[in-house]
């Protein structure tokens, strides 16, 4: 099957590396035009330097290449995507199936990068999501994602198209779910590097998690997710993966933030964009319109765009009022 990937960043080459062992025609857009000689002659990609690129893997910085492919797979950053999806829609054929793998929220409409990809190319996009490190899965080691869409036929074809022996492929209705609990937990895992920062244990990580957790949900529902989906591969799964592994941007983000450094010295010393820092705005202004209590979310915002000192934050978040872990606690 003939396949593009739009976005040649360390996600994108990992999905393409992979439907190219599948057996699949594909081509890598990149906006990074410069760069295709290099990639061609070395087979390595800088976003993805420890993986080699199959020679049948082909490269373009040409929109038209996803003309005639039945797999068109939307690769790029939150904040470009939109433009990305603008700028490929009139090539994309009339029956090929449009897949989003972005983690994020567009800033100012907040809408999920599936919506973004659906109003740009007029396509029902299906969401692949999960917890997943570009470095790992283009290394064959034994990876499980989640196919969401409402459309069962469509995430049962892309299901069929990227699952292996070593990537498992779950599918999921509830694509709300799925692309909040990927985003949000960006937000999570760049504080889960906060706490490393400052010196903190496991204990206060494991707090922060499950607690972070309990306000996406809370928000996910709110916005039309099934609670249920938070403790699946999206929600827990992803939480864990991001929170707990430096090849995690947010949380080495996090950790430089924990150690003292402004959010723009952290990012700019990682290097590579740290979707945790826009998605912050992003839940912060829905669970403000939403009227839900998301402490840790808000506390996030007050250090990345307020200029909160996060030695004070964190106090301010452990004494706070005293409340039962559920809301509902069932007591008489």
């Amino acid at each position: 099957m003939k396949a593009a990937v739009v976005g040649s960043g360390a996600w994108g080459t990992a999905l393409a590396i992979r439907l190219c062992q599948n057996g699949h025609d594909v081509t890598m857009w990149t906006y990074e035009k410069d760069l295709i000689p290099q990639m061609e002659q070395t087979r390595r990609n800088p976003r993805l330097p420890q993986a080699l690129l199959p020679q049948e893997l082909k490269l373009s910085s040409d929109y038209a290449c996803v003309s005639g492919c039945k797999l068109v797979v939307i690769a790029s950053p939150s904040f470009p995507l939109r433009g990305v999806c603008r700028n490929a829609a009139p090539y994309i054929d009339h029956d090929a199936v449009v897949v989003s793998v972005t983690k994020g929220l567009e800033q100012d409409t907040h809408l999920r990068m599936s919506q973004v990809a659906a109003q740009e190319t007029g396509k029902d996009v299906v969401v692949l999501t999960g917890p997943s490190h570009a470095e790992e899965v283009s290394a064959n080691i034994p990876t499980g994602l989640l196919a969401a869409s409402t459309n069962q036929a469509l995430a049962e074809f892309v299901q069929d198209v990227f699952m292996d022996d070593t990537l498992r492929i779950y599918t999921c209705p509830d694509p709300v779910g799925a692309e909040l609990g990927a985003a949000l937990k960006n937000v999570i895992a760049l504080c889960a590097g906060v706490t490393d920062g400052l010196g903190f244990g496991d204990n206060t990580k494991a707090m922060l998690m499950t607690r972070g957790l309990t306000e996406t949900a809370r928000l996910g529902v709110a916005l039309g997710a099934k609670k249920e989906t938070f403790a699946g591969l999206a929600g827990v799964g992803d939480l864990i993966v991001t929170c707990t592994s430096m090849h995690s941007r947010n949380r080495r983000a996090g950790i430089l933030i924990g150690q003292g450094k402004s959010p723009q010295e952290a990012m700019k010393e990682v290097g590579a964009v740290v979707e945790g820092y826009y998605a912050a705005r992003s839940a912060y202004e829905l669970g403000k319109a939403q009227n839900i209590d998301m402490p840790i979310t808000e506390a996030a915002y007050q250090v990345l765009y307020e200029g909160a000192d996060v030695r004070q934050v964190v106090p301010a978040l452990l004494t706070r009022q005293r409340k039962s872990e559920s809301e509902n606690p069932g007591w008489l």
